[in-house]
């Protein structure tokens, strides 16, 4: 993996210190990790991350990355979008990171498995970027105030819908915290 590659998002970077005050007594899952690099930057700051996707070859690419580091984490190999099983069911976490990932059915599932005070970082494409190229398909592209409509009963901390100019895309933010101590 290029270092490039494992760049995370600036709202990790930027909600660095409110992501280790919600560290209590569960990890963080960074869900649909992909090439890891969100769930990576974390176990470097010494917090404890789950790496949920459903590829075998970058959880294994991820397991190498985190040789020597001085963190508990893990790989977990699991397909989020299989109706027959409900993978979050009975798991709580204490911060979710869910980037450039939609699976609408998940998203009751993600409020259950975030403990109260728990901190969501969601950040996914909106139906405009269609217009730009990839992703298309509208079942992984936000209607407009979706990702809001879904925690307005959280507390948003942040939120962010439109275009970016560099690089150019069309995205929905989110940092909420949810309900409770």
């Amino acid at each position: 993996m290029s270092s490039e590659s494992l760049q995370p998002a600036s709202l990790v970077e930027q909600y660095l210190p409110q992501i280790g005050a919600a560290l209590s007594s569960h990890p963080v899952l960074d869900l649909a990790c992909g090439s890891g690099r969100n769930g990576l930057f974390l176990a470097r700051h010494k917090f404890p991350v789950i790496f949920a996707d459903i590829n075998p070859t970058v959880l294994e690419k991820i397991a190498r990355e985190l040789t020597g580091v001085h963190s508990s984490a893990a790989c977990w190999e699991v397909d989020l979008e299989n109706p027959d099983t409900q993978p979050l069911a009975g798991k709580e976490f204490d911060v979710i990171l869910v980037f450039n990932y939609l699976h609408r059915p998940l998203i009751p599932a993600i409020r259950d498995s975030l403990v109260a005070g728990g901190l969501l970082l969601y950040e996914t494409f909106t139906v405009d970027q269609a217009k730009l190229g990839r992703p298309r398909n509208p079942d992984f592209l936000l209607k407009p105030g979706e990702l809001r409509n879904w925690f307005d009963d959280w507390e948003i901390l942040s939120e962010f819908e439109g275009f970016q100019e560099s690089p150019p895309r069309c995205y929905a933010s989110l940092v909420a915290r949810k309900p409770g101590t």
